[in-house]
Formats: structure tokens, C-alpha cells, sequence
């Protein structure tokens, strides 16, 4: 089926600017309660959401198979388990509907008027009910560095990380869509020197850069997904914010890995861009270093091109960038992740979601987080207020952004973007 939606030369009655992240070409989903208090599925074109709950029951859905109350619902997740010809066939029509040539809606002001929103007239929403979450540790540039800073470089990747994905899964009840605040996490640490832990606030709260992709119905129990199949269980990806307590982690991780350090709050972009808007962008990947086994090999191009940034900005104060990495660094792409997940016969569902781990890419403005800008705190960031910052400070937002660019042509992510509040206590 062709994607039609991903014409670059195609332009929309709506008003795009010219560095939006969301042309017509883009198209993203998402869920957004609206200015009448009810939750709906829709999309965004330039810095208008379009309710499309409302234009399928006006018509404009007609000839494409889907239930009444397909978009009717506050998640995703019905309409991805429709899988990839439906999707297409969707974003395909949505761009029909609001090219600059087509004046049916256009020209409807009373149908506008029901289907049209500012941004200021929505609120949006978790889109996907994820009923499991799976984090990796895909980069290479983050796993030596880390294995640099706790092991020593020459054993800095452990023995199987060249062989394998390496993922844990994770807690999916704390993912939370941009603008919720997070509380600082408590747990036990190790303090330098002691020997017992002690319990209190983590000191060395940190962002992790990643990106996380959203799967659709897979496979049964006990049926592995080839990795040229692996793609078409993808819907999209969103940027997405690991938090992240070093200190607890530290203490905690040996020998089961990371807990109570990962699962107090993770925060993604709230719109899903799909793997077909982001098919332009792709590109090839790092070359192994060694030899795959061959459920993993695959042929073709599977990274993308997708430049990402971190801010950090105090209370009261202008945000600093504080770093600049790319997707396409991963060592280990989506396919691969996704078939390794998948060889023992684990099923994959609607609204899963898989966290590509910290994205660092070869240079130290590149790295994917506070623990690696800073080397552990040793070499502080400063901000442009004069502050200086190891690692997140009670009051910092923490902003991730993402986009491609080619050709004239921007697909973006919006931002993701947490403020971290003091520990919790009971009002």
C-alpha cells in the first residue's frame, strides 16, 4: 500500500510553520481531552488538534473497515490492535482531508467547528493503556561509558552485551505523559565509606535520553517474531525520559538489576509518530563488532536518522541545552529488540512498550545523561542562570525534544518535559 501521507510535496489548508515538528506529512496519534471535558483520539497538523472521533462519525472515515466507536475510546490501543493496514489507510485519508486542494472540510465551517482545536483547548493524555514495559541497554557509547566509570575500561562491556539486547522489564503503572510533575524518590543507599545502608532521599536523581516504540498484537505463546517480520508490529515511537536514581540504583542492582532506581516515573511525549512518517529518515546502523547469531542479522536499513536534545531548566530561569545525540547511534536497533524479545515465545500486545535504553553518542556532549555529562559529578554542568548542576535539583524541568530533517521535509516529536518536585509528603 502506498504512503501517500509522506508526499513532501503536499501542503495543508491548516497553518503549519516552517519549523513545526508536525507538517501534514507527519501525523501523528495521540489522546487529548477536549475543551467539552471529553476524551478523544486525534492527531495534530501544525499547532491545530483534529478530533478524530468526531470527523469519522461526520463521514470522512467512509470506505475504510473500522468499528463506530474505533477513535471513541481513551487509548490507542484498540485502534493499533487493527495493525498496519489500517493505520496506513487512516493517515493516508487524514492527509487527503487537510491538503491545501481539498475543500470538503475545508469549506465546512459547522463541521470545522466540531472536529478543530487549539492546543490551549486541549488537554492531552496517556495515549496507550501499556500493560508492559521493557527497557534496553542498546548503546554502546552508554555502556562503555558506564562500564568505564564502575568496572574499568578494558572490561567496560560485559561479555554478553556484543551477543544479545540486553533489556529488564520495567514498571509500566508509573509512565506518565508530559507536564506531569514527578516527586523526588526515596530509597536505601550505600554512603562512601559505610558499611550498612541507610534510607532517604536519592542525591543523584538523573534523566536518561531514550527513545521507546509501541507494538501492536504479535504473536501467541511460544511463537517467535522472525526479524524480517519485526517492523510490522511497530506503530511508533515517542521520546521518552527514564528517570533514573543512580545512588539507589548502586546499592540495589546486584543481583537482579535495577528496581526501586527505575520504577518511580518515566515520561514520554504524548504523540506517537508512526514508523511510516519516519520511513524517509531511514539510514544504516553501526557495523558489529562481532558476529551476530543469525536470528538477529537482517538485511536493509533498520536505524533512523532522529536528531535528539536535553535541556535542563531551573525554576524561574532560561533552559540550557546540556546535550545533543542521535538515534541512530544504537547499536542494537528496534528489530532486533524486538525479535530477541519475542525467540523464547514471550507474546507481545497492543500498547507495549520497549525503551531503547540511554542513547550516548561518541563525543561527551553527546552523552545520554547526567551521570556521563558530569563523569559522576566530577565535572559539573553549568546553566545559564551561573548555577551549576551534577545531577537534577528539586524545581529543574527536564526537557527532551525530537526530530528529523531531510530535504526540506521536519518530522518532530514535540517535547517531553518533567518538573521534579521535592520527596512526597502527605498534605
Amino acid at each position: 500500500m502506498p504512503l501517500s501521507a509522506n508526499n513532501p510535496d503536499r501542503t495543508s489548508w491548516l497553518h503549519v510553520s516552517k519549523n513545526s515538528d508536525f507538517p501534514i506529512q507527519n501525523i501523528p496519534f495521540g489522546v487529548f481531552l477536549t475543551r467539552d471535558d471529553i476524551i478523544t483520539i486525534g492527531t495534530r497538523i501544525g499547532d491545530t488538534a483534529i478530533d478524530l472521533g468526531a470527523l469519522h462519525q461526520l463521514g470522512y472515515f467512509d470506505g475504510i473497515p473500522l468499528t463506530d466507536d474505533i477513535f471513541l475510546q481513551d487509548t490507542l490501543n484498540d485502534f493499533i490492535a487493527d495493525g498496519r493496514k489500517t493505520w496506513r489507510l487512516v493517515r493516508n485519508r487524514i492527509a487527503e482531508i487537510f491538503d491545501a486542494e481539498n475543500d470538503n472540510l475545508k469549506n465546512n465551517k459547522q463541521h470545522k467547528e466540531i472536529v478543530l482545536f487549539r492546543l490551549d483547548e486541549i488537554e492531552m493524555q496517556l495515549p496507550v493503556q501499556i500493560g508492559d514495559y521493557t527497557d534496553f541497554y542498546s548503546s554502546i557509547e552508554h555502556a562503555t561509558n558506564v562500564g568505564t566509570m564502575f568496572r574499568d575500561p578494558d572490561n567496560a562491556l560485559l561479555p554478553n552485551w556484543l551477543h544479545i539486547p540486553v533489556g529488564y522489564h520495567g514498571r509500566s503503572s508509573s509512565i506518565i505523559p508530559s507536564g506531569i510533575p514527578i516527586h523526588r524518590p526515596q530509597g536505601q543507599t550505600l554512603p562512601n565509606g559505610a558499611s550498612e545502608p541507610v534510607f532517604g532521599p536519592s542525591r543523584l536523581v538523573d534523566f536518561e535520553l531514550e527513545m521507546a516504540f509501541i507494538t501492536t498484537d504479535a504473536n501467541d505463546l511460544g511463537e517467535p517474531i522472525p526479524i524480517e517480520e519485526a517492523e510490522e508490529y511497530i506503530f511508533g515511537l515517542v521520546v521518552f525520559n527514564d528517570w533514573s536514581a543512580r545512588d539507589i540504583q548502586k546499592w540495589e542492582y546486584v543481583p537482579l538489576g535495577p528496581f526501586l532506581a527505575k520504577n518511580f516515573a518515566s515520561s514520554i511525549s504524548p504523540w506517537i509518530v508512526t514508523l511510516d512518517a519516519l520511513e524517509p529518515y531511514r539510514v544504516d546502523g553501526p557495523k558489529p563488532i562481532k558476529p551476530q547469531l543469525d536470528y538477529l542479522k537482517y538485511k536493509g536499513k533498520k536505524s533512523f536518522d532522529i536528531n535528539l536534545e536535553v535541556a535542563i531548566q531551573p525554576k524561574g530561569a532560561k533552559e540550557t541545552v546540556v546535550s545533543k545525540s542521535n538515534f541512530k547511534h544504537m547499536y542494537w536497533n528496534m528489530a532486533q529488540q524486538l525479535t530477541h524479545h519475542t525467540v523464547n515465545g514471550c507474546p507481545i500486545n497492543s500498547g507495549d512498550m520497549m525503551g531503547s535504553g540511554t542513547i550516548s553518542g561518541p563525543t561527551p556532549d553527546s552523552y545520554g545523561s547526567m551521570l556521563e555529562l558530569t563523569w559522576r559529578g566530577e565535572k559539573p554542568i553549568k546553566m545559564k542562570d551561573g548555577s551549576e548542576r551534577k545531577f537534577i535539583n528539586d524545581h529543574d524541568t527536564v526537557i527532551m525534544r525530537g526530530y528529523c530533517e531531510k530535504d526540506g521535509t521536519r518530522i518532530g516529536f514535540g517535547e517531553v518535559s518533567t518538573k521534579l518536585l521535592p520527596i512526597y509528603t502527605k498534605k
